[in-house]
């Protein structure tokens, strides 16, 4: 972090910690690394709205922490957003912004457009330059339309017809590029998103379990959770259990354990403590 005095009115990009850094580097220090994160999310433009989908498997390394973590998040009754990156990152941005909006729609007395929590999302996000692990798949529902905008972790945004991040979003991409067609009616638009979300589900380790959904028109959110089970938990067909004898034994080592008899003894006028 570069030091800056009261009076130093200097604007834009500061690297003036560049150099030192590269010296600690030089110096056997280990600069920070990013965090791998695995996600799918979606949304898309259809003829009355949009949907919102997302995959539920939050993830801690190599390990799954949690099968049916949430991860389209409330902003507004109009809006809500899809994110992938680092859960607490996520949790603690829409939340942040969902109380934002909620000032600013009580200041203005209407309905918050989309495109003021897309300009809100991505000036938060630009500050802290990526370090805020966030990637955003924003929709809603305003007096202008439906309104679909992707929001990178390092500020970038596009206004899109449909979108994808996430480490599976590759694999959902090519689901929308091949679907996805203008004025998609409900059915047809949820089942489109299920898909691609599944996509990414069957197609990327860091994304899986169930499929979440969100429907945002003119009258309001449906959100629909879970939407679709796409992994579902095979049976267990066989059975482990064993004989005893089944397995050889090789040698057999006996230890013998000396058990030793203990008294304590109370002293006189010391009383029992049982709290």
């Amino acid at each position: 972090m570069v030091m800056e005095s009261e009076n130093d009115t200097t604007t834009g990009f500061q690297f003036g910690n560049f150099a030192r850094n590269e010296k600690l580097v030089a110096k056997g220090f280990t600069a920070p690394v990013s965090r791998k994160t695995g996600t799918t999310i979606a949304g898309i433009i259809f003829k009355d709205g949009v949907v919102l989908g997302a995959d539920t498997r939050a993830t801690e390394g190599d390990i799954v922490a949690d099968k049916n973590c949430n991860k389209i998040h409330y902003l507004q009754p109009n809006m809500y957003c899809a994110g992938a990156g680092t859960a607490a990152d996520l949790e603690m941005t829409t939340q942040q912004m969902a109380s934002k909006l909620e000032l600013h729609r009580l200041n203005i007395g209407r309905q918050v457009p989309v495109v003021a929590a897309n300009r809100m999302l991505k000036q938060m996000l630009f500050r802290y330059q990526g370090y805020v692990s966030a990637a955003l798949v924003l929709g809603g529902v305003d007096k202008h339309g439906p309104h679909i905008y992707s929001i990178h972790p390092h500020g970038s945004t596009d206004r899109l017809p449909y979108t994808t991040m996430g480490s599976g979003s590759l694999a959902a991409m090519f689901v929308f590029e091949a679907r996805w067609k203008p004025d998609m009616e409900l059915e047809e638009a949820k089942q489109l998103v299920r898909d691609a979300i599944a996509g990414g589900v069957f197609n990327d380790l860091g994304s899986g379990s169930n499929v979440d959904l969100c429907v945002i028109t003119k009258d309001g959110a449906d959100h629909l959770r879970p939407f679709d089970i796409a992994n579902v938990k095979g049976k267990r067909e066989g059975k482990y259990e064993y004989k005893l004898g089944t397995t050889e034994v090789l040698s057999t080592k006996t230890i013998p354990i000396q058990v030793v008899d203990e008294t304590v003894s109370k002293a006189d006028g010391d009383a029992m403590d049982t709290a």
